[in-house]
């Protein structure tokens, strides 16, 4: 018994419908549109079972009920849209943090070091308040963009 039943009104059809014919957008949408479409209760849906849409789209049997309990519970536009958004991290170096962070790494070093290491660097970055917290893998990727040779 399918818990989350796809029954599409003639506006949600017909939008699909020219979603599926268009050449333009990505095919991950054109697919989740085809597979609506096939998915479809309605009394001008096929209703095709979701191993019948999976064999024919090429898709897990889950993805197509995934793909359905998305468009009962969010809606067509979030249905259609890609899984993966806003999930881009804060830059931890700005334009001004990068600038301290070079002119840190071209002072004198701590006493009793002959040079700057990306592990001091980090702590000293953190201790000095220019940023929150921060690794030497962070250090190592920001002054490897810049044409320094201190790394």
């Amino acid at each position: 018994m399918k818990k989350y039943i796809v029954e599409l009104t003639s506006e949600e059809r017909s939008r699909l419908e020219e979603l599926s014919d268009s050449s333009n957008g990505s095919a991950q949408r054109r697919r989740r549109a085809n597979i609506l479409l096939a998915a479809d209760q309605g009394p001008l849906g096929p209703a095709m079972k979701d191993a019948d849409i999976a064999k024919a789209y090429r898709y897990r049997v889950k993805s197509v009920e995934r793909i359905r309990k998305s468009l009962v519970e969010d809606g067509l536009e979030t249905c259609l849209r890609h899984g993966n958004t806003g999930t881009a991290r804060k830059k931890t170096f700005d334009g001004e943090a990068e600038a301290h962070l070079i002119a840190l790494g071209c002072s004198q070093p701590p006493d009793g070091r002959t040079r700057w290491t990306l592990r001091l660097l980090a702590d000293r970055v953190v201790e000095l308040g220019i940023v929150e917290s921060c690794t030497s893998t962070t250090i190592y990727n920001t002054l490897k963009k810049t044409n320094s040779s201190l790394t």
